[in-house]
């Protein structure tokens, strides 16, 4: 093999530098005039045998990863693939990163349709030295190396060798994560977290696998406060995968969450992670298919346990909490279980969303009871059923006959004239309350309502913009739904309200003229 001469390492070092921090993209003949004077071979030597010379493995590791990252250099991957092995099992970190995303690059940017990368990654054996980089080397490498194994579980090959039929010990994940260290199994769950958003056929072999009866393990060790909330942190971005409802209902995680929520003993941090994390799987429709109603009830009394409880409750727990019967009345399914059968944490939630003084937990409730409301559900799914209905309407009139407001119109109205976090809540409350009849008559019986939500110029941020604007639809369509369209009284409103829809979002001025902030002095 060629080799370099130690005059010539310098040189080496300032041309790699130099290609490693050009600003711009480099194109094919910039990458093949910078081999013609470096070959790839001499490089990956070098990077093998010279990692002690100051400042030349950096310069290369970071121009190879350059150059990898090109098709005309991802076309080149396929005839080092012993190099690339080789990389994968070096001392030097770098060097293992280097090599993990060199992989990726494969899956990524390589357009031979004749040489499939996954094949390349079996035949070279480069899966198992992958996951021992996964599990034994620093954060750089654990990310690129999780990035790669992904790309790989893209392919029919890939999910045939990480789930082989007869799996080996020395790549089978669960036996990997019984043999590693904390590290090492958070970084496991963070792999299956993963892979289980690739697709829905891979998290079926996930689930069929038990892999996640690991974060049903890990779950149960509330010791380790650092170790439980991250493995609690992996979990919370497992439930936003879509299929996640259909598989983690299925498991005994809902009731290890439940355990936590109601252990008193527990790191109030890991009781609200546990809180939102139950919300969030039970936020789907679809969930309530696949877990039995005691279950959904247990979380539900643990939640509404800390809500009531006579001891002090952190804040952020009891935002928490409210959040989470949000997520859950996030469903009509999920609504109707909340207001038959433990209408007292809804009333909680109602008392709450119009309480002045607790601004956060207030601000918190409203949002929840609008999930409840139903804002975030399908138009034909927004009411519940009969006597679910007729309770959610008696609550808003109870709550409002024992405050100074006596209507649920003056309690909308409070809100309305409260700060903008407060009031965009509110604007999201009555876009889901809206469509029920009686609520329609209350908002519509006080002009000051009507006034606000078609004031243009009222926010400033676009989110709120957006929200008040959705809420003129609102009304506007209810009311263009509803008998009362043809009433003389409703005739204003409608055409107010049109007006406003027909601005749009986001007109907040007139006339939007451009003035200087300091006028020049007229000197002649």
């Amino acid at each position: 093999m060629e080799q370099i001469q130690p005059s010539e390492t310098s040189q080496l070092i300032q041309a790699a530098s130099d290609f490693a921090l050009y600003p711009g993209t480099h194109n094919e003949a910039s990458i093949k005039d910078f081999l013609d004077h470096f070959p790839l071979p001499l490089i990956m030597n070098l990077l093998q045998t010279s990692t002690k010379v100051p400042g030349l493995e950096n310069a290369l590791v970071t121009s190879l990863e350059r150059i990898f990252k090109t098709k005309y250099g991802s076309s080149l991957i396929p005839q080092y693939m012993p190099f690339l092995q080789a990389g994968l099992q070096a001392d030097s970190e770098a060097v293992k990163c280097l090599a993990c995303k060199t992989v990726s690059c494969l899956f990524e940017n390589l357009s031979n349709e004749s040489v499939l990368p996954a094949q390349l990654v079996i035949a070279n054996d480069i899966y198992p030295p992958l996951l021992h980089c996964l599990v034994s080397s620093d954060e750089q490498v654990g990310t690129a190396a999780t990035d790669a194994i992904k790309n790989f579980a893209c392919t029919s090959e890939g999910i045939a060798t990480i789930f082989p039929a007869e799996s080996r010990e020395s790549t089978d994940l669960g036996h990997l994560a019984s043999k590693s260290s904390s590290l090492g199994r958070i970084r496991i769950l963070s792999l299956i977290v993963k892979l289980f958003s690739v697709s829905h056929a891979v998290a079926s072999v996930i689930y069929s696998s038990n892999l996640l009866g690991l974060f049903e393990e890990e779950v149960s060790k509330t010791n380790d406060i650092l170790a439980a909330l991250s493995v609690l942190e992996l979990l919370y971005e497992l439930t936003e995968i879509e299929h996640a409802s259909e598989f983690l209902p299925k498991t005994s995680l809902l009731q290890l969450l439940s355990s936590i929520i109601s252990n008193n003993s527990v790191d109030s941090i890991l009781r609200s992670r546990s809180i939102m994390i139950s919300g969030r799987i039970l936020s789907k429709e679809n969930a309530f298919k696949f877990v039995e109603e005691t279950g959904v009830l247990s979380i539900i009394a643990a939640i509404k346990a800390r809500l009531m409880s006579t001891e002090s409750v952190n804040d952020n727990e009891c935002e928490s909490a409210l959040e989470a019967i949000g997520q859950i009345g996030s469903s009509a399914h999920g609504a109707e279980l909340l207001l038959l059968r433990s209408l007292e944490v809804v009333k909680f939630v109602t008392n709450t969303s119009f309480d002045r003084q607790r601004r956060g937990k207030q601000l918190a409730a409203l949002h929840s009871l609008g999930n409840i409301a139903g804002v975030n559900r399908s138009e034909n799914n927004i009411l519940l059923g009969k006597d679910a209905e007729e309770i959610f309407k008696h609550l808003f009139y109870e709550v409002a006959s024992m405050t100074s407001k006596l209507t649920p119109s003056g309690l909308f109205l409070s809100v309305l004239k409260q700060e903008s976090e407060i009031r965009v809540a509110g604007y999201r409350l009555i876009s889901g309350l809206v469509a029920r009849a009686w609520c329609l008559s209350e908002v519509c019986s006080r002009q000051d309502i009507i006034n606000i939500v078609t004031d243009a110029y009222i926010e400033s941020t676009k989110i709120g913009m957006e929200l008040r604007h959705e809420c003129c639809l609102s009304i506007n369509k209810a009311l263009l739904s509803s008998n009362l369209k043809n009433d003389s009284v409703y005739v204003g409103i409608l055409t107010k309200l049109q007006e406003a829809i027909k601005r749009g979002p986001y007109l907040t001025q007139k006339h939007a003229e451009a003035r200087p902030a300091i006028m020049t002095d007229q000197r002649f």
